[in-house]
């Protein structure tokens, strides 16, 4: 036995911030559907996402079926279990948490944090209200529902027993109804039986070629059937500890199993999108339900076994009507081969997800594709969609939208959960690579001083606006705004949409905190707020500090064809956003010697490095632009170019960046 904190940080590990980019409400499913429940009372539908919401459905009334939204996972919902009666919902998800929610309200009450990887599967035990959850990281957990659902922030200690001995990852679990037997189906092909009383290993039962990606009991534990990606689904006896019947109806990998209350019959699904209904004592009696537009991921049926309600890697979920008419064997001349069902009776329709992107060279903009084969441009600076373009050719937009413009990258791109995530941090330094002109940005059209921005600096600003810190003794009277509040934080130039998803994770690890941008001004949110965000985030939300300016090294040697003998070889240093026309300034000024004495770029009144550290005087060197051409690879240089820029597209080499300069008749 164990006991694990449900919340709490682990040792500290590189902490990235990320952002989901989205309409404030979203009612349907943007990606596949992985797991599926149905209330029969209240005549509910429970849906798990791979867009990381669980929604709710009304199936009584299918013309608005949506009804709410469970909103706190940051990554696939792999799995959900109704239990308590309908009252508790517990999910489990590939962003490594369990959670416990109320079900009728939709809130999350608390979050187990004790797998170290992808939770892919959950069982339950009605009877003894046990539910028990695996996945990537090969260990079995048992859970006491009753327990779980009195959880507190403050009572926050939990007790679960493990099975451990599984070689492989876990993708399917199964335990009945008493929770005397549990089955575990693993990327190892066996199917591993244990006591959930005990946790004593019971037996391996080996068949199968390829993963176990369904199980489901009967009710005494005696039975179980497997489905596996060989594409078989075998019957095992638990007391003769083997496999006593292989069932072959489908042509691909089988996904999803489901079998009637008297488990006389299997319903079966997977890759190859079709559904059979198969009498387990007779495999040869077996009917083609129906047929799916993608591959079958989980099935669940309704409390008069007249319908199925199925999930699929697409966004919507479908009701097919169950037509007993079984194939009689052979003799039926391809009556099974034909689906009972052409078309469903009922479909909550799902909306596009978001599977081609494309950044551009702005490093702001984002044009993105989706499954609808829509067109649309985002604006990760803030946090939205900008632009609709409807059904265009995506390649002839990004050739249309290039331009010869080089900002460096600040942020990673997502799409695992249909929609546009940002990731900020993965690398510190890049984060803060990107500075820009705010005018040319168009963030400050009106400014006579060019102000320099950092896109990530804006961006963590504008995300945590809302979040304030609490000071100590004499620091308060500074942390009031004239309307006597705490201050904001914020940045002079945006805000972005407050119903942003703000994650707080480790690089390539676990989330540690979820919260929207509107309500990070929350004191319970405060507080969590100050135990996650990094210090390198503080420094500049909190503290105000600006991110360092990147540099950059370059070599200035006359032209060949200027007549002027080559100088030794200075290396000289500037800031990367640095245009070519203050290059020019200095090749004029200090070199040819037109203007004052020579000295270095470092510093003198007209040398690329000399302007303030983030303002460039608006007066540029027009004298200098006429009198001195700068060169790269032979190709002239356009004054407007900044150096990254003539890096990236016309140096095009890892060793210093070599410059060429000539005087102009």
């Amino acid at each position: 036995m164990t006991s694990h904190k449900t919340g709490g940080q682990s040792g500290r590990k590189k902490v990235q911030v990320s952002l989901v980019v989205r309409d404030e409400v979203e009612p349907c499913h943007r990606a596949g559907v992985n797991s599926l429940q149905l209330d029969a009372q209240l005549q509910r539908l429970y849906s798990a996402g791979r867009d990381g919401i669980v929604r709710i459905w009304n199936c009584k009334s299918m013309k608005e079926p949506y009804l709410q939204s469970m909103e706190h996972h940051t990554d696939w919902v792999n799995d959900i279990v109704l239990c308590c009666g309908g009252k508790n919902l517990i999910s489990a998800s590939s962003d490594t948490t369990v959670k416990v929610w109320n079900a009728h309200k939709g809130f999350c009450m608390s979050t187990l944090r004790t797998h170290k990887d992808y939770v892919k599967a959950l069982a339950y035990a009605r009877d003894r209200e046990q539910v028990a959850s695996a996945g990537l990281d090969r260990a079995i957990f048992l859970w006491d529902v009753n327990t779980l659902t009195a959880l507190t922030a403050s009572n926050n200690t939990v007790t679960t027993s493990s099975l451990n001995g599984n070689k492989d990852s876990i993708y399917s679990l199964a335990m009945n109804p008493s929770g005397t037997v549990i089955v575990s189906g693993s990327t190892e092909k066996v199917l591993r039986v244990w006591d959930p009383r005990t946790c004593a290993k019971q037996m391996k039962l080996k068949g199968h070629s390829d993963n176990v990606k369904a199980l489901v009991m009967n009710r005494d534990g005696t039975q179980c059937l497997s489905g596996s990606s060989d594409g078989t689904i075998k019957l095992w006896s638990l007391g003769q500890q083997r496999c006593v019947t292989t069932i072959r109806v489908h042509d691909e990998g089988v996904w999803a199993l489901l079998t009637t209350d008297s488990f006389s019959h299997v319903v079966s699904g997977g890759r190859d999108r079709k559904i059979y209904m198969t009498d387990i004592r007779c495999p040869e009696r077996h009917v083609l339900l129906c047929e799916e537009t993608a591959p079958v991921l989980k099935m669940v049926m309704t409390p008069d076994q007249n319908s199925l309600w199925v999930a699929t890697s697409e966004s919507s979920i479908k009701n097919w009507p169950i037509v007993r008419r079984e194939s009689q064997g052979d003799t039926a001349d391809d009556e099974a081969l034909k689906p009972q069902s052409l078309k469903p009776d009922l479909c909550i329709k799902g909306g596009p997800a978001v599977r081609h992107y494309h950044i551009l060279n702005d490093k702001r903009h984002i044009l993105a594709k989706d499954t609808d084969s829509n067109v649309m441009v985002y604006d990760v600076l803030k946090a939205c969609k900008v632009e609709e373009l409807g059904q265009v050719d995506f390649d002839e937009e990004v050739k249309k939208r290039f331009k010869m413009i080089y900002v460096p990258n600040w942020f990673n791109v997502d799409l695992k959960t249909g929609m546009l995530t940002i990731h900020l941090g993965q690398d510190e330094n890049d984060c803060f690579s990107a500075w820009v002109s705010a005018r040319e940005a168009g963030l400050a059209p009106n400014d006579t001083v060019d102000q320099k921005v950092n896109y990530g600096n804006l961006l963590l600003q504008a995300l945590l606006e809302h979040w304030w810190r609490p000071l100590q003794g004499d620091d308060e009277a500074e942390c009031q705004d004239p309307a006597g509040g705490p201050m904001r934080g914020g940045n002079e130039y945006f805000s972005v949409p407050g119903h942003t998803p703000v994650i707080f994770s480790e690089v390539g690890g676990r989330t540690l905190y979820r919260l929207l941008v509107r309500d990070a001004g929350g004191e319970t949110e405060g507080v969590l707020l100050n135990e996650t965000v990094p210090p390198w985030v503080v420094d500049i939300v909190v503290e105000k500090n600006l991110p360092k300016f990147i540099k950059i090294p370059f070599y200035l040697q006359p032209h060949a064809s200027s007549g002027i003998k080559s100088v030794k070889k200075d290396r000289l240093i500037a800031n990367d956003f640095i245009q070519v026309r203050k290059v020019a300034e200095h090749v004029y000024e200090k070199v040819l010697c037109a203007g004052s004495e020579s000295g270095s770029v470092a510093g003198g009144p007209g040398s690329p490095g000399a302007a303030g550290p983030d303002t460039e005087p608006q007066e540029t060197g027009s004298v200098a632009e006429e009198r001195v051409e700068l060169l790269c690879n032979d190709q002239v240089l356009d004054s407007n170019m900044d150096l990254r820029t003539v890096r990236h597209f016309i140096w095009k080499s890892s060793t210093d960046l070599t410059l060429y300069y000539r005087p102009l008749k």
